[in-house]
């Protein structure tokens, strides 16, 4: 594809075109029935084509490549390849060629010359070529640079350049959502990432991964339970304008999950990172900019399950661990009391006391309940007072058990 070309005044021409894979030629195919006037004219025609395929003249196949005839679309993602060509058309030799390639962009100019030494000389119909490569990572107009300077044989130093320019697409629309889990025994977030193709050409998605940050350990849940193949089989093309959802867990670190204050306000979970490929195989990769979710606040005093069953006979005790952190700058001094519900009975003395509780510690405490009615029945009627505040805290629909009977009726 020749982009442009040197003033005829100089003694150097210049030649840009743009690297791409070639694409697929198809032949739009005209037929008739054979009682029409051209008989039998078009088939033969189809079949001397050498861009159908030989038994299949008639559908819309192509077995052959065609190069490029414009500058197409760049996404953001691809790398862009354009070949520079400087050529000698005068009959002079000419000294000291410098040929500079820039890219300049909304907020930065980059210099993409693979050399910045000069060429000695060049003689006359000889060329000095260069393939310049860059992973586009802005989104906008680009304008491609091209400088040439040389000396003439008597001594003149003469220059030109050329301006070429090109916008970048975006390829993908990118949609997060945060979930948490409150009642998490580990503070699991999940992550679910909509990723649409805002492309006119499919896309085979090669990997969508999530790098997360020093804070948390991720699991990836888009594989088969127990195998590593993806839950989306085969179907790793992603059409024009469709959507597919990734879902991730990500669990905090043992060293900070321990510390309460260390997970309030914003915390930055990680990026994703997207490789695809187009076409003949052209490869595109994007990495978002560092997810930030805004932390779930529990207050003064947390309260989460350690240990939980989750089936329990009817009327029969069953143990539970729950764990109480001050979230709180203060110390506290607290007293658990236990309120029965109309399915939940709790075993055990209310009102006793737990002792203080400095900034950011957890204590674990054991308790016994059972259930008067079956189904699934949620857990409630715990109570925190804080002595030095008089203050009360309440924790109702902590969990959910299923109560089954474990009797089997005698048949009459």
């Amino acid at each position: 594809m020749d982009v442009s070309q040197a003033k005829q005044e100089h003694l150097l021409a210049l030649k840009v075109m743009r690297l791409t894979k070639p694409t697929l030629f198809t032949n739009m195919p005209v037929t008739c029935e054979d009682r029409d006037l051209p008989g039998d004219l078009f088939v033969r025609l189809m079949k001397d084509d050498p861009s159908t395929v030989k038994g299949a003249e008639t559908l819309i196949l192509g077995e052959m490549l065609t190069l490029p005839q414009n500058f197409g679309n760049i996404f953001l993602g691809e790398t862009f390849s354009s070949y520079i060509s400087v050529h000698n058309d005068s009959n002079q030799v000419v000294k000291d060629i410098l040929v500079k390639a820039d890219l300049q962009t909304s907020s930065q100019r980059l210099n993409l010359s693979a050399s910045n030494s000069a060429v000695s000389e060049l003689k006359p119909e000889r060329c000095i070529d260069d393939v310049i490569h860059h992973e586009v990572k802005e989104i906008g107009t680009h304008i491609l640079v091209c400088a040439v300077s040389y000396t003439t044989q008597t001594g003149e130093k003469l220059y030109f350049r050329k301006f070429f320019k090109f916008q970048v697409l975006k390829p993908l629309d990118v949609k997060t959502k945060f979930y948490n889990a409150e009642v998490s025994l580990t503070d699991e977030v999940f992550l679910e990432a909509q990723i649409q193709n805002i492309t006119t050409s499919p896309m085979f998605m090669e990997k969508v991964s999530l790098e997360p940050s020093m804070m948390y350990n991720v699991t990836e849940l888009n594989n088969v339970s127990g195998k590593c193949d993806s839950t989306f089989k085969w179907m790793s093309y992603l059409q024009p304008l469709d959507t597919r959802q990734y879902l991730y867990c990500l669990k905090p670190k043992p060293e900070f999950a321990e510390k309460a204050g260390v997970i309030k306000g914003v915390t930055v979970i990680g990026k994703l990172d997207i490789v695809w490929k187009t076409n003949l195989g052209e490869r595109g990769r994007l990495q978002t900019s560092q997810l930030q979710r805004m932390a779930p606040g529990y207050g003064d005093v947390r309260l989460s399950l350690e240990l939980i069953p989750d089936t329990v006979s009817l009327e029969e005790p069953f143990d539970i661990t729950c764990k109480i952190t001050n979230c709180s700058e203060r110390t506290m001094d607290l007293v658990l009391e236990m309120c029965n519900t109309r399915s939940v009975h709790w075993c055990g003395v209310s009102g006793r006391q737990l002792g203080k509780l400095s900034p950011s510690a957890s204590l674990s405490i054991p308790l016994k309940l059972l259930s008067s009615v079956q189904g699934l029945q949620s857990i409630s009627g715990l109570r925190l007072t804080d002595t030095f505040l008089k203050r009360t805290y309440e924790y109702d629909d902590i969990a959910q058990v299923c109560v089954v009977c474990p009797y089997t009726s005698p048949e009459s």
